[in-house]
Parts: C-alpha cells; sequence; structure tokens
C-alpha cells in the first residue's frame, strides 16, 4: 500500500549558525551507538523550540541517507500541522491510538529527503492514557524495524507526564533548555525525570542562545534561534 503524502513548508530563515549547530546534534547522535534508534525530544516548558529542533535534526539525517520518521506525540497541543503549513485532512496517533485507524494510514511521506511524518491527530481527553498502552510500545518496535532512526516530540516534561511515559518506551532521550528561561534546579529535576522513566540521557541541547551577548557561542556556534514549541 503506498503511504499517504503531504508538503510541509519550513519556516526558518537561513541561518548558518544555527544549521551548523544541527549537524553537530546530528552528529553526536550517531556517536550514541546503533542501538539508540527511538529518541525523545522533550522541554522543561512550552515554548523553548523542541518541535523545531525535532523537525531540523530529522532533515539533516534525511540529506546523509538516513530514513527517519518525525512521530508527534504530542496529544494535547500539538503545532506540526499549522506550523509547517500543512494542507488536507490529516490522520493521526490519536486516532490509531484509540482503533480508529491503521498504522499505514498515519505514516505520511514528505517533501524532504528520508523524512516520514505521524502527526499528532486531534486532541485527546487521556493523553497519558493512550500513550501507556501497550499498542503504542508496539508501534515504537514497528517503527524500530523500518527506519535508522524516530525523533518523538513530546509535551514539557516538567508539568506532565506524557514525556516519562513516551521514555520510557525509547532508547534515549535529548532535553532542550531555553537560555536565560530555566533553571539550574529545574533542568536538573527535568532530567531526573527522564531517568526515572528508565530512558538513557544522551544529552541537552541549549537553544535560543543570543549570540550578540555571548561571545563564546558565537565563536563555537552552538545556538539556535527558534520559534514554536
Amino acid at each position: 500500500m503506498t503511504e499517504p503524502k503531504v508538503v510541509m513548508t519550513d519556516p526558518k530563515r537561513p541561518d548558518y549558525f544555527y544549521e551548523e549547530a544541527i549537524k553537530t546534534l546530528r552528529t553526536n547522535v550517531q556517536f550514541a551507538g546503533t542501538r539508540i534508534r527511538t529518541i525523545v525530544l522533550t522541554s522543561c516548558y512550552p515554548n523553548e523550540g523542541k518541535s523545531d529542533i525535532v523537525f531540523q535534526l530529522a532533515a539533516e539525517m534525511g540529506k546523509i541517507g538516513k530514513r527517519i520518521l518525525i512521530l508527534d506525540a504530542d496529544i494535547r497541543k500539538s503545532s506540526f500541522v499549522k506550523r509547517f503549513q500543512v494542507k488536507g485532512k490529516i490522520a493521526g496517533l490519536s486516532q490509531y491510538l484509540s482503533g480508529q485507524c491503521e498504522m499505514e494510514d498515519i505514516i505520511y511521506n514528505t517533501n524532504f529527503t528520508g523524512v516520514d511524518m505521524i502527526f499528532s491527530g486531534p486532541v485527546a481527553p487521556n493523553p497519558s492514557e493512550l500513550l501507556g498502552q501497550e499498542t503504542f510500545t508496539e508501534l515504537l518496535h514497528g517503527l524500530r524495524k523500518k527506519y535508522d532512526y524516530v525523533l518523538i516530540d513530546t509535551p514539557p516534561v516538567a508539568n506532565l507526564i506524557d514525556a516519562a511515559v513516551v521514555a520510557g518506551r525509547c532508547d534515549g532521550a535529548i532535553l532542550v533548555i531555553e537560555s536565560d528561561l530555566v533553571s539550574r534546579k529545574v533542568a536538573a529535576k527535568a532530567k531526573e525525570q527522564l531517568e526515572i522513566s528508565g530512558c538513557r540521557v544522551l544529552g541537552a541541547v541549549l537553544n535560543k542562545v543570543d549570540v550578540r551577548k555571548n561571545k563564546y557561542y558565537s565563536k563555537y556556534g552552538y545556538y539556535g534561534r527558534t520559534e514554536g514549541k
């Protein structure tokens, strides 16, 4: 059966430093080892730029010949359809987990090389319960066999259990932290929550660093100015 297709429009303007930072992140993920295939990306708070990093990392991996699936597991408040200007009626994760459609109905080919997408679907009243089902675990097992990497976008971990539920079923986790927003204490608590789930924390991404104020990051290029979730 042919997978459905969507066109995604990347709203981010070209940015050399950001692109170099994403390439560095891609390399570091690859060095984590071949057994790390399903990776959760989460943040402490909303709007730290997590979803944009998920997408850019997927696109960068696709460019080097990897087969990548982006899985939007934020079935509380997703931004992918709106942010990337996706048109048409889209079936998603919440519908699959509630038995309304099959796996092949929710995997979309995109216009980015090597990148497929599963959207979140309609907002569900019981997200953590749906994500905690064996159905979700089985979905991840199936995707792990089909793709080199499955990058999973979740709600922020500080106030919701969803990210920890998902992380407990994955090989690794990356915490996105907005510069000058998240305290050391809050970041440490988020890291602890992921570790309690049994998931290996691969590292953190410091995002939205203002290079005009921080010449260290300006020199080495580890920064990103992103918008979105």
